[in-house]
């Protein structure tokens, strides 16, 4: 009876150390966030008037289907205006690359024999009237007006002359090389104003969920205005915030048990980001005496058990037993 008496005290002792020390034992460290997708925004490249709207918020896309749809009016006048003006580019680069017609070098060497004749017509008369003013029976006034007249007729003959050496000479490399740059020009902005016309007809560029469509239909959103706000990823990922004091012991790369909500399973996350610059913790992500109040945003990548998840659950992070 002694025996049992004192087993019995050794016994009572051990179970109540062992319920101290597990009544003394400290949760693990932890990290709190919320769940988040990836944001895609698509602005409004250009103030045009909603014209079609295809989706609606929480609809879930694939990659390239119509969103909605801006007026075509004014930036389809502008692609017209810009191909004519490559057109006429075109045409003026043609012209000079093929040089002079025939027909006008004909028409600048006529052009020189009639200013010869001319130029030898005003200068007989002149010399005429030279012999005359001798004899004193020409005014000086007389004289000093066919002076000038076969001046004139010498100067016409040097233009004339030049003219048709311009034209025999053809053009010149410069103003080649001057048309094909204006036509390059030309083209460049056709296909500017025909890339922003294809804009105007928005689409997923990844296969996600809508969001958010902040303007309605008819409305003229500013350029740099959000038409349309995409949650994509095909998973969520859990956007932690990393208390100073357990900085060092995490790293990209590491796996962590992610809890969702009040969900007692976990989830498989592996770190993705880490900040190296700390940031003030926000109120919802401080635990217990955090006096430091300082964190470091991170990102735990979710694998595809957590697809249907929706954004902005809360979740915890415990960091005992994570690992790489």
């Amino acid at each position: 009876m002694i025996i049992a008496g004192n087993f019995g005290r050794v016994l009572a002792l051990v179970v109540l150390a062992t319920a101290a020390l597990s009544g003394c034992s400290k949760a693990p460290p932890q990290a709190l966030g919320t769940l988040e997708y990836d944001r895609i925004t698509l602005p409004a490249v250009v103030a045009e008037r909603i014209v079609a709207i295809d989706v609606h918020e929480g609809e879930r896309v694939t990659a390239g289907q119509t969103l909605l749809q801006l007026d075509e009016a004014q930036t389809r006048a502008g692609l017209a205006a810009a191909l004519a003006q490559a057109q006429q580019q075109q045409d003026v680069l043609t012209e000079r690359v093929n040089g002079p017609r025939s027909e006008d070098i004909a028409q600048a060497r006529a052009s020189l024999a009639a200013a010869l004749a001319q130029a030898r017509e005003t200068r007989a008369y002149y010399q005429r009237l030279q012999a005359l003013k001798t004899r004193n029976y020409v005014a000086a006034d007389d004289l000093d007006r066919a002076r000038a007249a076969a001046g004139s007729a010498d100067g016409q003959v040097a233009a004339t002359r030049a003219a048709l050496d311009l034209l025999l000479h053809g053009t010149r490399p410069e103003q080649v090389a001057q048309a094909r740059a204006a036509l390059a020009a030309a083209r460049a902005q056709a296909e500017a104003d025909r890339v922003l016309l294809g804009k105007l007809h928005v689409v997923a560029p990844r296969a996600g969920v809508v969001d958010s469509l902040p303007y309605r239909l008819g409305d003229q959103a500013p350029v740099g205005a959000p038409l349309a706000i995409l949650l994509v990823g095909d998973a969520p990922y859990a956007r932690i915030y990393v208390p100073v004091q357990q900085r060092a012991n995490v790293h990209v790369g590491d796996k962590l048990q992610v809890f969702v909500g009040d969900r007692k399973q976990p989830y498989a996350g592996k770190v993705r980001m880490l900040r190296s610059e700390p940031d003030f913790t926000p109120y919802y992500a401080l635990i217990g005496d955090d006096a430091a109040r300082l964190s470091y945003l991170a990102e735990v990548s979710l694998g595809p058990d957590a697809a249907t998840l929706p954004a902005g659950l809360p979740v915890r992070v415990e960091f005992a037993g994570s690992g790489k």
